[in-house]
C-alpha cells in the first residue's frame, strides 16, 4: 500500500509541476508578444528548472526498491516519510498558487511584479527540489 501511495503522491505532483509548466509556457509567450525580453528570459529559466524537477520526480522508480518490500518499518520512518509527502504537497500547491497569480498579471498585461514573480518561483522551486531530495536520501538511509 504504501508502494502505491507514493506512486500514487508522485504522479499528482507530476500533473501538477506539469500544468504549471503548461501556464508558464501561455506566460513566456504574454511577455514575448509584449516584446519584455528580460522577463521572457527570466521565465524561460524558470521553465528549464521546472523542467529538471518535473523529471526528476516522474522518473524516480516508485517505492525507492525494498523500503517499500515486506520488511518491518517502524511507525516513526513512515510517520517521517509522510511529513515529506505532505511538505512536497503543500509546496506543489504554493507553486501552483505563484504560477496562477502570475498568469493572472501577465494575461491583464500587469507586467510591475514580473520578475519579482519569477524570483518568488524560483525560490519555491529550489525549496520543492531539495524537499525531494532529502525525502529520497531518508528513504534511502531506511532502507540500509
Amino acid at each position: 500500500m504504501r508502494r502505491e501511495a507514493d506512486r500514487l503522491i508522485r504522479d499528482r505532483l507530476g500533473r501538477t509541476l506539469e500544468k504549471n509548466r503548461n501556464n508558464l509556457q501561455e506566460i513566456y509567450r504574454i511577455v514575448v508578444t509584449n516584446k519584455l525580453e528580460e522577463v521572457a528570459q527570466h521565465v524561460d529559466r524558470v521553465v528549464t528548472k521546472l523542467d529538471r524537477i518535473s523529471a526528476k520526480v516522474q522518473h524516480a522508480s516508485y517505492g525507492y526498491s525494498g523500503f517499500f518490500d515486506a520488511v518491518k518499518i517502524s511507525e516513526d520512518d513512515l510517520d517521517r516519510m509522510l511529513v515529506f509527502d505532505m511538505k512536497l504537497l503543500e509546496e506543489s500547491k504554493s507553486i501552483d498558487e505563484l504560477v496562477e497569480t502570475f498568469k493572472g498579471e501577465a494575461e491583464e498585461q500587469n507586467f510591475g511584479n514580473a520578475l519579482n514573480r519569477g524570483s518568488e518561483l524560483v525560490k519555491a522551486l529550489e525549496r520543492f527540489e531539495e524537499n525531494f531530495d532529502r525525502r529520497a536520501e531518508t528513504i534511502k538511509e531506511l532502507e540500509a
